[in-house]
């Protein structure tokens, strides 16, 4: 028989430094093979050129490469993950998995499948907090329940932080024990059924100075104020720690605040995983949306005729990214003034946004119908024309993305604001009554 071995299972951490799981993994006694399942479960539903398949698929052979200064590598898969694990256990002498958790529903359900095939064929499965400082019920009231509202869990995850410091997890001296195969199983994108998309996930920048302007700049959609965190951290390319411990060394309270805002989703998407489809707050669920399908298309393609809730659209359109401000702007404007479903928006958003993570994209469409925890109340209707003066004064960012802007190709609104909102008040009103 082989000799045994061990697996770490990359999934939403694909780096080597700082990665609690796989740190564990190489302290262990056995030999570590590196596995990553691309997972025919979520690719089916993506389009051939989706720009994060073409990301995740650029970092793994940047970690190949990598890997060759130790004589190792990662080896790569395809398929559904519980038949992967079974072909694994027949090619290897698996004696335990090591990964980091994860928080949704469907990962979830996947995780308790492989841990009781492996638990059956007498192979320990070993999973640890990595993508979060704080997790499941490590920040909650006296009682035991779930903060439902952010800024006493904010104050108390404060507390935490400061009280239990960050740990470091420096896995390179341990490298020694990754198992000598530089040429385990290689996949090309074309192998996985998809394409190079056009779109690029943008360099991280989290430098000191960028840090430090973020309060400044953040609600400005025309500077170039913002980290490109999201992608990065959706994907673990960075680690959360190393952020946090760069938002405290500077301090910059409002950055590290954004950080939480993170977790506190997570911790909500973990006690309610019926929120991806529910609305919290079930009252909201009686509201009798319009559902326009031409109203959704032309908002898609960035087409109301509402300059900054266009921009925003057609900026994700173009570059899998929108600015945070402009993104509270277009869900407001698609539940409240075209009332269509959020869930609606959550979808688009989900299949468009690099930065894409289930728990923030569910919490943050949710706040904006005024349906989810803390929320917008449903009367607070975002004026887009105000918005516009407020935030992109001089039509900077606007222009940018709307080049037919202030001519006459640029057509009269869809909608009228003030009908809009009127409709709204109304149709909330006779919901939630």
């Amino acid at each position: 028989m082989e000799d045994p071995i061990s697996i770490f299972w990359f999934r939403r951490d694909l780096r080597l430094e700082d990665n609690v799981g796989f740190f564990h993994a190489l302290n262990n006694s056995l030999p570590v093979l590196l596995s990553f399942i691309f997972d025919t479960e979520i690719l089916d539903s993506l389009p051939e050129d989706d720009a994060r398949v073409t990301f995740i698929h650029q970092i793994l052979q940047k970690l190949r490469y990598q890997l060759q200064e130790y004589h190792s590598s990662i080896a790569l898969y395809h398929g559904k993950p519980k038949e992967i694990f079974k072909q694994l256990q027949k090619d290897y002498n698996i004696k335990k998995v090591f990964t980091n958790h994860d928080y949704e529903p469907y990962a979830r359900k996947r995780d308790r499948d492989i841990a009781e095939f492996l638990a059956s064929e007498g192979i320990e499965f070993q999973t640890y907090k990595d993508q979060v400082i704080f997790e499941k019920n490590e920040i909650v009231k006296k009682d035991g329940d779930p903060y439902v509202v952010y800024s006493p869990y904010m104050r108390l995850w404060k507390e935490r932080l400061k009280a239990n410091g960050l740990e470091v997890f420096d896995s390179k001296v341990h490298f020694k024990n990754l198992i000598q195969h530089s040429k385990l199983p290689d996949l090309s994108l074309s192998d996985i059924g998809f394409t190079e998309s056009q779109i690029k996930v943008p360099e991280l920048d989290v430098s000191p100075s960028r840090i430090n302007e973020y309060e400044a700049k953040r609600n400005d959609p025309a500077a170039a104020g913002t980290s490109h965190l999201g992608p990065h951290l959706r994907f673990g390319t960075v680690g959360i720690r190393t952020i946090v411990a760069k938002a405290v060394a500077e301090p910059n309270e409002t950055f590290l605040q954004e950080l939480i805002w993170r977790e506190f989703f997570m911790q909500i998407l973990w006690h309610y995983p019926q929120t991806v489809t529910e609305a919290f707050k079930p009252q909201y669920d009686r509201i009798k949306w319009r559902n326009n399908e031409e109203e959704f298309k032309m908002w898609k393609m960035g087409k109301m005729s509402y300059a900054l809730v266009d921009a925003g659209m057609r900026q994700l359109n173009a570059t899998g990214f929108m600015h945070n401000r402009v993104r509270m702007l277009v869900a407001s404007f698609l539940c409240k003034h075209l009332l269509i479903d959020w869930r609606w928006g959550e979808a688009y958003f989900a299949e468009k946004l690099l930065d894409y993570e289930l728990a923030s994209n569910v919490g943050n469409w949710q706040w904006g119908a005024g349906s989810g925890v803390d929320a917008a109340p449903y009367f607070r209707i975002f004026n887009p024309m105000t918005q516009a003066e407020k935030f992109d004064k001089d039509n900077v960012y606007i222009k940018k993305w709307i080049r037919e802007y202030n001519t006459s190709a640029y057509p009269a609104p869809i909608v009228d604001h003030k009908e809009a909102r009127e409709r709204a008040l109304r149709v909330y009103k006779e919901g939630l009554s």
